[in-house]
C-alpha cells in the first residue's frame, strides 16, 4: 500500500488547486478523479468569463482547467483517473482509501484527506414534479454535456425550470443552437442567478423570465409533449386554479445543487444544515482531524476563482497539518445570513488572514455586515447591495482580538438605517 502525505479526492478546479498547493509545501500528493479527464465541470463550460479574478483574463472553462492541469503535470503528483473511491477509513494515525479502477482494487495510505468532490444537480423527483417519465427531462448540466461535449441537440422547443446560472447559460446556448426557449420559470419571487447572467443570457436574447411560477406536471409518453405551469404563493406552494399548459418537447431543470459529501459522512464529518457541506475552520479542516474540504463540496460557489482559492488554502493546510490538541470556537451567523463559511476558528492556529464566504438571506441595499465579539461590535463593512444569489467574500484578521474558547462570535447583516 503506497503512502502519501495528502490525498485529494476530486480532480475538478478545487482538487487541482489543492494538489498543487500541497505539493508546493513539500508534501507527497495523490490526486484521485473518477472521470477519464481532469477538470471537473469546467470541461463542458465552453462559455467565457472564467479567471477574471485569478488570472485577469476572460477564459473558457476548458482553458481555465488546462492551466491547472498543466501545473499538475509539472509536479511530482500521482494522478489516478477513472478511479472510484469505494470506502475511506480512519486508522493508524491517518487514513486508508479503498478505490477501484481498470487495474483492479487498490488501497492508499494517507496522513490527510482533502475532499474536493463537488456537487450534483437536483432532479425532477427531488422538486416534486408529478406526471409520467418520458424522454426529454434533463438537468441543465446534462443538457450542457450533451450540447457542448457530445454534439447532440437535446431540445427544439423547451421550458427551463429554475433561474440558476447553469440554466440561464443553457437558455442562451440552446437559443444559439436554434432551439426555441419558451421561458425560464422561477418559483422564488427573485432570480437565483448572477445579475450578469440574467442580462447576458436572457435579456440580450429576449428570453422571458417568469417569477413565482413553477412546473407542477410533465405530460408525454415516449417524449415530453408539454408541462403544466402554476403560480406559487409566498411559501412557494402551487396555487390551485392557476394551472397553465405549455406545449414543449423538453424540460430542463436548474433547481439547485447538492454538495456531494457521502465520503465525508462515512468519516463522521459534521455537516452544516445551511450549506449542506462540512463545518470547517479557517484552515478548511473539518471536525475530523486531518480531513479538509474545499470547493463546491464545502458550499456552492458562484465563481470558479473562489473554488480554486479555497482549494489552495485547504491543500496548503493539509500539507502543513500536525496533529495537536484542538481548541475551536463557533462562528455564529444569525438569521440575516443564508450561510457563512468557515463555521469555526481553531484557537491554537494562526488565523491571521481568514477568508469568510457568505450570502445574505434577502436582497438588501446599503446594508452592513457586522462582526460582534462578546456582544460588542468589532468590525463593520457597508455594501451597496447584497443579493442571495451572489456570494460575498471578506478577509479578516482574527489575531489580536483576544479570542478565547468562551468567546461569543457572531456575524449579522443589519439593514440601512433611515
Amino acid at each position: 500500500m503506497k503512502q502519501y502525505d495528502v490525498t485529494v479526492i476530486g480532480g475538478g478546479p478545487a482538487g487541482l488547486a489543492a494538489a498543487i498547493s500541497a505539493c508546493d509545501e513539500g508534501a507527497s500528493v495523490c490526486l484521485i478523479e473518477r472521470e477519464q479527464r481532469l477538470g471537473g465541470i469546467l470541461k463542458q463550460c465552453i462559455h467565457d468569463g472564467f479567471g477574471l479574478m485569478r488570472f485577469g483574463e476572460r477564459l473558457s472553462g476548458p482553458e481555465y482547467a488546462e492551466r491547472d492541469i498543466d501545473e499538475v503535470k509539472t509536479r511530482n503528483i500521482d494522478v489516478l483517473t477513472r478511479t472510484f473511491v469505494t470506502k475511506t477509513e480512519k486508522e493508524n494515525g491517518g487514513f486508508t482509501v479503498h478505490a477501484v479502477n481498470a487495474g483492479g482494487v487498490t488501497k492508499i495510505g494517507t496522513k490527510t484527506l482533502v475532499l474536493a468532490t463537488g456537487c450534483r444537480e437536483r432532479t425532477a423527483k427531488q422538486v416534486f414534479i408529478h406526471g409520467t417519465r418520458p424522454a426529454g427531462v434533463f438537468t441543465a448540466g446534462t443538457a450542457q454535456n450533451l450540447t457542448n461535449l457530445m454534439g447532440l441537440m437535446p431540445a427544439k422547443k423547451c421550458v427551463i425550470l429554475g433561474s440558476g446560472d447553469i440554466g440561464l447559460i443553457m437558455a442562451r446556448r440552446l437559443t444559439l443552437e436554434g432551439a426555441k426557449v419558451l421561458g425560464v420559470y422561477e418559483a422564488k419571487p427573485t432570480p437565483s442567478g448572477l445579475t450578469r447572467n440574467l442580462h447576458q443570457c436572457l435579456y440580450d436574447y429576449n428570453i422571458p423570465l417568469y417569477l413565482s411560477k413553477t412546473v407542477t406536471r410533465v405530460y408525454g409518453d415516449d417524449r415530453v409533449t408539454g408541462v403544466e405551469i402554476s403560480d406559487v404563493d409566498e411559501k412557494m406552494a402551487p396555487v390551485p386554479g392557476t394551472e397553465q399548459y405549455v406545449e414543449c418537447d423538453t424540460l430542463i431543470l436548474s433547481v439547485g445543487l447538492i454538495p456531494e459529501n457521502e465520503i465525508a459522512e462515512t468519516l463522521g464529518v459534521q455537516l452544516d444544515k445551511r450549506t449542506k457541506g462540512p463545518v470547517v475552520d479557517g484552515q478548511f479542516m473539518t471536525n475530523v482531524d486531518g480531513v479538509f474540504c474545499c470547493g463546491n463540496a464545502l458550499h456552492v460557489n458562484d465563481l470558479v476563482d473562489h473554488v480554486s482559492e479555497n482549494g489552495a488554502i485547504a491543500g496548503r493546510n493539509a500539507a502543513r497539518y500536525v496533529k495537536a490538541a484542538r481548541k475551536t470556537i463557533e462562528i455564529g451567523a444569525d438569521a440575516s445570513l443564508l450561510y457563512l463559511v468557515p463555521q469555526t476558528l481553531e484557537l491554537n492556529k494562526d488565523n491571521g488572514k481568514t477568508t469568510v464566504y457568505f450570502r445574505s438571506r434577502e436582497p438588501l441595499d446599503g446594508a452592513s455586515l457586522k462582526l460582534y465579539i462578546d456582544g460588542k461590535e468589532a468590525f463593520s463593512k457597508k455594501y451597496a447591495f447584497l443579493r442571495p444569489p451572489e456570494m460575498e467574500t471578506l478577509t479578516l484578521n482574527f489575531d489580536g482580538v483576544g479570542l478565547t474558547e468562551h468567546s461569543a462570535v457572531e456575524f449579522r447583516i443589519e439593514p440601512k438605517r433611515g
